[in-house]
This record gives C-alpha cells, structure tokens and sequence, in this order.
C-alpha cells in the first residue's frame, strides 16, 4: 500500500504543472533582457549617429558654399566651419558635448568618386587609391567632413558605451561611430541663352588673360553643321538642351531673342543638344531692331525689343506704315559704318585657323564715319586707349548729344528699348578637344561661363557666322559682370 501511495503521489507531482512558468521566466530572463538592452542601444546608437550625421552635414555645407574659386575660397570655408562649430551645438547623445575642431577632420577635394560604392577616407583618398585633396582654392569644389575616430587615451565625439555587456560574449563594450558628409559647391547661370562655344585658346588661364585687358578679343563664331558625327574645334559653337527637354527650332531661336529665356544651366554640366538645328540668327538680330516677316511668336518688339543701340552699318528704310533696313547704296557706303572687326579678320592672320582676333580695330575709322569731327578725349578717358567696342557701345548710349553721322544710334523703327546689355549672349565655355565634343547630344563640364558682345548683325543660313568680343568670365579673374545672372548653392553628395 505505501509503495502504491508513493507511486501515486510521484505521478501527481509528475503530472503537476503549477509553477512552469516560474521555471520558463528564470531560463528566458536573461535572453529577453539582453534583446532589451540591445534594443535600447540600437536607439541611442541610432540617435546619436543622426546627431553626428546632421553636424558633419551642416558643417560640410557651411565650407562648401564658400568654394567659389577666388583665392580666399579656403580661408574662408575654414572660418565658416570654424564659426559653425562655436556655436556650441549639441551633437551628441552621450552627454554635453560640443563637437569641436579636434573631433572631425576636414578635406577639400577637386572631384569626387562616381560611385557612392567607391569610399572616400578622410584624407579625400578613395578606395582606389585616387587622392581628389587639394589645397589649391582655384581648384577645389568639395568639402569633406569626417568624424574622428576615438583614441587609446580619449573618445572621439562618436564614443558610444553600451548598455548590453558585450565583453561576456567575446565582444566589446565600446562602439566609434564616424559619420562622414560631403557637400559641394554648384554655381549655376539663369536667364541663360542656350548656346557653347569651344574655348578658342589653349587653357582657360590663357581666355582669362585674354578678357583681363580693357581691348577685348574678337571671336568669329562658327556653327558645326556636320551632323552627330562632326568634331568640334575652336571657335565653333553649338546649342544646349533647355532644362526642360528639347525644343523646337522655333523656340530655340525665341531663347535668343527674348530678355529673359527661361533657363538654368549648371557648371559641373550641361547637356548639348543633338543634331543640326535652324540658325538662330532671327532671334539674335531682335537686338538690332531687326525682326522676320510675320513677327511670328515671340519675335517681337513687345517680348524682344532692341538694344538702345541698334548701330549696324545699314540705312532704316521707312515706306507706308513699314520700317526695315537695308544695306547702303555705292554712293553711300561712305557713310555708313559698323563697329569693325578686328584687323587680322581682313587681313587673313587671326589666330586658331582664324576665328580668334587680338581686340585690335580701326577704332579710328568707325568714329569719323559715325561721329565726325567729335572728340575722342570723352571716349578714351571712359574706355581706355585701346578701348573695346563695347564701351565704346556703351558710350554712344550714354551720350545723346554725341554728334553723329548718317546711322543714327538709337533704334529707329521700334522705339521701346531694352538696357545696353542686350547686345550681350552668355555662353558656356566648353574644352571640346579634351572632351571630344561632337554633334550628338552629350553631358560635358563648364571651363567657365562667358558674356560675349554681338558686334553685328548675326548671319543667316548656310553658314550662320557670329561676330563678337568676348567681355567677361565667370571665373574669379572677371570683371564679375555675370554675377546678376549666378545662382550659387551648395549641396550635399554624401
């Protein structure tokens, strides 16, 4: 009976399922504390990884947008970031603590790798061994901010000590975030019209030399009619893609004749537009108060008036209620005269297989044409003793009174003017033998953008030719003319 009674009770027990959880809750404990734990210092990881991330972003932002190209771009990137981080902002979620300049390290880079894959150190080395530091402030574009990594002695601002006791598992207690951010400066032209040219000289340092003068070199502007396959050399020019995709023929031309063609065009790119296109020469010669039969869309006086100088070298022509111009008469060439091109244009010896002049021309010829006996003193005081056309321009507006000849300065056939700036088209400078720049549409990097000065009227089909000096560059050596037109920002790469 006792051995029946043990058996008994020993099932009972066996069988008896009263505290089981107790038992679960004591093995599963830990496990269920670590994940906790791990939980809670993924947050705080996370936390102060953002932290770090949105200061090393704002800290790259702050540097980059002084990046200009002038000679005190670094200098003034450096106090920008230095001004940013005393600023005392709270980076971290580890405590009160100020980032500061012994926390991050800063680099300023020429270029950047083209794939995010491709990892850059904080030293501007990337994975493949290429290094894009710089010190030079003409070449750099980037600044990269890195955060330090902690030391053997100190932590870095990343130090991050863990909740969950690693150590016991064979790992550590310790994590070293380094957040990294690279932002870089975009310089962009609006009101824009869509045309480059390829820099006519050997480097760019050679066109702003050329530009830094009071005379102004003449550019004989060719457009490359050979199709997708055709090379662009020196002096040619071509059309860019408007932001917005490509345009008929008749709105490109619209862009060159309006005030303010709806464009942006960036420096680290723009896109060229494929194939051959209708000459924009009707667009270009609104400024000289010239404008095709029909005054077809925008190529009007109402949305493209004159420039308040119109002078060509042609008589105005007024019959009924029409007005026009033609060339002069034989017995009237005399009296009639245009701003010249430069004398190696006549003569045959202009540089880069002729399309690039030295802003020598007979200055002299054009003011007894247009201007008699006046003096010249007015003129070579405000413009200098080799004066470019486009002060001389400039100067005719600015005096009225100025005697003059047969060819009257302002417009004659349509009254309401615009400023004397718009005889002037910008232009992207492109380098098309490094590029190998042909006539497809193609994504190429900006040297610069320019302001060229339309001398005469542009021509008409087949060969389309624009005669103009070039009068300032975007680059830290300009006159700095461009700058109504610049849109400068910065932007974060990484």
């Amino acid at each position: 009976m006792e051995s029946r009674a043990m058996l008994g009770t020993i099932r009972e027990f066996w069988n008896d399922q009263r505290g089981i959880a107790m038992i679960l809750v004591s093995i599963m404990l830990p496990v269920l504390v670590g994940f906790a734990l791990l939980a809670i210092d993924m947050s705080r990881a996370n936390g102060l990884h953002a932290d770090l991330q949105k200061g090393v972003d704002a800290l790259a932002l702050a540097a980059a947008a002084e990046l200009d190209g002038n000679t005190d771009a670094i200098i003034r990137a450096n106090r920008a970031f230095t001004t940013l981080l005393a600023n005392e902002t709270l980076f971290s979620t580890a405590g009160e603590h100020p980032i500061a300049t012994a926390d991050v390290t800063i680099a300023y880079l020429t270029g950047i790798p083209a794939s995010d894959d491709i990892k850059l150190t904080a030293a501007g080395v990337d994975s493949n061994g290429v290094n894009w530091a710089s010190t030079d402030p003409k070449l750099v574009k980037f600044a990269e901010v890195t955060v330090n990594a902690s030391s053997t002695t100190a932590d870095g601002a990343g130090a991050f000590a863990t909740i969950f006791p690693a150590s016991f598992i064979g790992g550590g207690d310790r994590m070293d975030l380094r957040p990294q951010a690279v932002a870089g400066f975009t310089n962009a032209l609006c009101q824009f019209t869509p045309m480059f040219i390829c820099n006519p000289y050997a480097s760019l340092g050679a066109l702003q030399t050329a530009v830094s003068g009071t005379s102004k070199p003449m550019i004989w502007l060719k457009e490359q009619t050979g199709g997708n396959n055709a090379q662009y050399g020196p002096g040619n020019y071509g059309f860019l893609s408007s932001p917005e995709g490509d345009k008929s023929a008749q709105k490109l031309t619209e862009m060159f004749a309006v005030t303010n063609p709806p464009a942006c065009y960036s420096q680290s790119g723009v896109k060229t537009r494929p194939g051959n296109v209708t000459p924009v020469n009707d667009g270009i010669n609104t400024r000289f108060d010239i404008y095709p039969n029909g005054n077809s869309g925008k190529l009007v006086p109402s949305s493209a008036p004159p420039a308040p100088n119109v002078r060509k070298g042609m008589v105005v022509k007024k019959t009924g209620g029409s007005c026009s111009y033609d060339l002069p008469g034989s017995g009237q060439t005399n009296n009639y005269k245009a701003l010249p091109r430069d004398n190696c244009f006549y003569s045959g010896t202009c540089t880069q297989a002729g399309v690039l002049g030295n802003g020598a021309w007979d200055f002299a010829g054009y003011w007894s044409v247009n201007h008699g006996n006046a003096s010249t003193s007015g003129v070579l005081t405000a413009c200098g003793a080799s004066p470019s056309r486009y002060c001389v321009y400039k100067y005719e507006i600015n005096n009225p009174t100025l005697k003059s000849g047969q060819e009257k300065t302002p417009p004659q056939c349509n009254t309401t003017t615009q400023l004397a700036d718009r005889r002037l088209v910008y232009v992207a400078i492109i380098d098309c033998a490094a590029n190998n720049v042909q006539g497809g549409g193609q994504t190429l990097p900006v040297q610069a953008f320019a302001s060229v000065f339309v001398t005469e009227t542009a021509g008409g089909p087949p060969n389309a030719d624009i005669y103009g000096e070039i009068q300032d560059i975007s680059t830290s050596v300009g006159q700095g003319t461009l700058k109504k037109l610049q849109r400068n920002e910065a932007q974060l790469y990484r």
